[in-house]
């Protein structure tokens, strides 16, 4: 067969899948149409997509199915390659650029003819796409949530964004809708938190108003939710989620979430919604590295009438490395002093003031390396024992534990602990977890040695 023989059958593969049900006309704007047949052979096809990201979302997501249907198409076995065509990732940055650009200059046409509309309510005036600072910690998180503040509903839906404490994910969310707000006008935006969903939720049965909380969240254009990993263990929430959000999902209405872990990392939630979240884009934010800390240091003292100078803005960068609300609280205690004392900042003033800062962030950076070591120790096992394929009751338990405290005082995901205990899987390690949390609800012995184990952990940096 010929290179255009493979095309068309790649072709009628993904168009079988539409008309099937097999793929959405969403999920194909998300991630197809963002594919390229490049070529075929006897064995493979060769597809160009814009990023390692999108490889990896594409093959976890489709790619049995896409094998399967070229199988029966074609009577062969053939391999789907992938081939990452960084220009094409440029032009759609570009493209999505060019949009946002318009959007703006349409708005800014809008305001010359009319009053200026009013600040959303539910919204922080001043977090929006030009305060959030760009780095590689973020990027591709700030990409997709700027085209969603174009075309809402459209590719990107929904979008969670997932990460620690203090790294920008409210800031992140709110800024799409506030680009929304004003910019398309028509548009219903609403911000709300988990919690007061929950509150909400539980007020509208007491109160027998069911409906009207239902046409509060179902009957808007964009829905924004924050920390949804508060409705763990909230079933009857969690159920009126899920409806809420095929509602609006059918609908083409834009849904944003933000939680402090990967979706399938959730306990206690019901399976169906978990993949209703994993049906979209997920992204995560990482900790910023030394110039992105310093750029948002720079950023934040634009608004400051203070001046600091540029070596201690590089001091607090180098020693802060746990997120962006530890940078900024360190920025404004500078500010404080300067302002309530009346000296001046210096390298030495910064260092003496921000001592006790700088040390627990230190205690912030605890790896999984120094969590194995501390528990080995206290269980007269190995490092080597922990990570290895032993399963006696000797080992297996510490081991647990170590994977419960590194869960308790760190933000490494469980694939990546899993990684470091011998190439686990992360469900092992969530097994583990849970193991442990299970056996101190019944062992009153059991909390203090862990709590004792973590004191250690912290204490041996």
């Amino acid at each position: 067969m010929s290179g255009s023989d493979y095309n068309l059958f790649w072709t009628e593969t993904v168009r079988q899948l539409m008309e099937e049900g097999n793929l959405s006309e969403q999920e194909h704007d998300m991630w197809f149409r963002n594919m390229e047949f490049i070529k075929g052979s006897s064995d493979s096809i060769t597809l160009g997509v814009p990023s390692n990201f999108f490889r990896d979302q594409v093959k976890q997501r489709y790619l049995n199915l896409l094998e399967s249907r070229l199988h029966d198409l074609t009577g062969s076995s053939l391999t789907i390659d992938f081939e990452i065509r960084k220009n094409n990732r440029q032009a759609q940055e570009n493209s999505a650029k060019k949009q946002i650009q318009t959007v703006k200059n349409e708005k800014s046409d809008e305001q010359a003819q009319s009053t200026e509309r009013k600040p959303h309510r539910q919204l922080r005036m001043d977090y929006d796409f030009d305060g959030f600072v760009i780095g590689n910690n973020n990027s591709f998180a700030a990409s997709a949530a700027q085209a969603i503040g174009t075309n809402p509903g459209g590719a990107y839906n929904p979008f969670l964004i997932y990460g620690g404490v203090g790294l920008g994910k409210t800031h992140l969310m709110q800024s799409i809708g506030n680009s929304i707000h004003y910019s398309l006008v028509d548009k219903k935006v609403v911000y709300i938190t988990a919690e007061t969903f929950i509150n909400e939720f539980i007020h509208s049965i007491k109160s027998e108003t069911q409906s009207q909380f239902k046409n509060k969240y179902r009957k808007v254009d964009v829905l924004l939710i924050d920390d949804i990993h508060d409705l763990q263990n909230k079933k009857e929430t969690q159920e009126e989620l899920f409806h809420t959000f095929n509602a609006l999902y059918d609908a083409k209405k834009q849904l944003v979430f933000t939680c402090d872990r990967p979706p399938s990392e959730l306990r206690n939630f019901t399976d169906r919604l978990k993949s209703r979240f994993e049906r979209g884009l997920n992204v995560d934010l990482q900790p910023p590295n030394f110039e992105t800390r310093y750029a948002i240091l720079r950023k934040k003292l634009e608004t400051i009438s203070t001046s600091i100078p540029d070596e201690v803005l590089e001091l607090i960068a180098r020693n802060v490395t746990t997120n962006i609300r530890d940078l900024e609280s360190s920025l404004t205690k500078m500010v404080a002093y300067a302002d309530l004392v009346g000296k001046k900042i210096t390298v030495e003033v910064a260092q003496q003031q921000l001592k006790g800062t700088f040390t627990s962030t230190l205690t912030a950076n605890i790896t999984i390396d120094r969590v194995q070591r501390v528990v080995s120790e206290y269980f007269n096992v190995t490092p080597a024992d922990l990570k290895g394929k032993k399963r006696t009751k000797q080992v297996t338990f510490p081991r647990q534990v170590a994977m419960f405290i590194i869960r308790e005082v760190t933000d490494y995901s469980t694939t990546e602990i899993g990684l470091e205990f011998g190439g686990r899987d992360h469900t092992t390690v969530m097994h583990a977890c849970q193991r442990i949390e299970d056996r101190m609800k019944g062992d009153p012995t059991l909390e203090p040695t862990v709590g004792e184990l973590i004191r250690s952990v912290k204490d041996s940096g």
